[in-house]
């Protein structure tokens, strides 16, 4: 903990005693330094072991944002034009009327592919040949580019199938992901989770209850969760793929929109590089440009024929710091996951932040742990930056 974000540590302690937490752990990266990494609490509240510094948690959609630095990466070394035709790198994509669709569309949820027509299971996710052919055949729910619509489980699936047709190895996004982004950076997260990883490294979740899903929620959308032919539950079959019932986590399966394991300090790091201009990754500046610009509507504007409700972002992969879903400051790009979790980056403030937990939260918007711990940063960078630049201008008078 570096000094002057001792209000982290207050939060963080406080999220414990005073907002249920069981088990987890925040990790601050400012101007690419660390400067906050705390965990604590429960691994696994059956058998009472502790959290650990090198604990690993399913963080569920914040899977996404890492699955979209891969993209970005691609971007950056000229493999891919957000503006293009998804066709054009997949040539078999362009059926039943999504000849049109760009890659910027896809990644905004603005594709209309929701949902899988042709429902599958762990086989077919496994086998990315096949998957691609059902991928390729699925037809959009209305014209794409006109509705937003969360793409809860597919977005992962295609972003796959996307990756592998431009990368010259054609490495499916996990193995991209470990190769170019978590190996180079030495993160400890997986998009496709070894063998080789013990069970006791790995948090187990604990379900909110029935009554708290129904507060949390509220009583419209948690039912229309439960209607199978809404289009929040068709969009979100699959995402019990990440669990299994030998391990903790199911092993050598990609579900790049869900299914990563990892710690807050690997995302944390992953998103101080992207917010500090992307150096270690050899990041051009126009894609990180790119990244922290406005989202791009559809015709019918922001509201979630999903989530059924109006103003949450998305861009390029992303989602976007908006009134709707605020964290970080303007330009701020990042994604939550179901349960609490959040990572993001914070340009402006050159901050990459995370927080990861095993309690799963109800909240849609900004679990109350998450946010008390984003509360106590920003509280802290105006002061803490001013304090710095103040040191550097101490120490040129004295040299002048």
């Amino acid at each position: 903990m570096s000094a002057g974000f001792e209000a982290m540590r207050d939060a963080f302690a406080e999220n414990f005693s005073l907002r249920h937490e069981l088990g987890g752990a925040c990790c601050v990266y400012h101007q690419g330094e660390k400067v906050v990494d705390l965990w604590g609490g429960v691994r696994n509240q059956a058998t009472g072991e502790p959290w650990e510094k090198d604990t690993m948690v399913l963080v569920y959609s914040t899977t996404k944002g890492l699955a979209a630095m891969t993209l970005a990466l691609a971007h950056s070394r000229g493999w891919l034009d957000y503006e293009a035709r998804v066709c054009s790198y997949w040539p078999e994509f362009a059926q039943n009327g999504k000849e049109n669709i760009t890659v910027r569309q896809l990644l905004a949820h603005q594709a209309g592919l929701f949902a899988f027509e042709e429902q599958g299971d762990r086989t077919l996710v496994a086998d990315l040949d096949r998957l691609a052919v059902v991928l390729a055949r699925q037809k959009p729910a209305w014209e794409p580019g006109t509705r937003q619509a969360y793409h809860a489980i597919t977005l992962g699936y295609y972003e796959n199938e996307l990756l592998r047709r431009i990368d010259p190895q054609r490495r499916s996004l996990g193995q991209f992901f470990h190769d170019e982004i978590a190996t180079p950076l030495g993160l400890d997260f997986h998009i496709r989770l070894p063998e080789y990883i013990p069970d006791s490294r790995l948090a187990t979740l604990v379900r909110p209850s029935l009554l708290a899903m129904v507060r949390g929620f509220g009583i419209s959308f948690f039912f229309t969760a439960l209607n199978r032919r809404s289009n929040i539950s068709r969009a979100l079959v699959g995402s019990m793929f990440p669990h299994d019932e030998h391990h903790i986590y199911a092993r050598n399966l990609e579900v790049p929109s869900g299914g990563g394991v990892g710690t807050a300090r690997a995302i944390a790091r992953a998103y101080s590089v992207f917010a500090t201009g992307g150096r270690e990754l050899k990041l051009r500046p126009e894609t990180l440009r790119l990244l922290s610009e406005p989202a791009v509507p559809p015709t019918r504007g922001f509201y979630d024929e999903c989530m059924k409700g109006d103003g949450v972002q998305f861009s390029l992969g992303f989602m976007k710091h908006c009134p709707a879903w605020s964290f970080g400051s303007e330009g701020s790009f990042g994604q939550p996951g179901s349960g609490g979790s959040l990572g993001f980056a914070d340009p402006k403030a050159g901050i990459g932040y995370a927080y990861v937990t095993n309690r799963m939260g109800t909240a849609l918007t900004g679990d109350p742990r998450d946010l008390a711990l984003r509360n106590a940063l920003y509280s802290v960078i105006p002061s803490e930056t001013a304090a710095r630049q103040g040191h550097a201008a101490d120490g040129a008078a004295r040299r002048r």
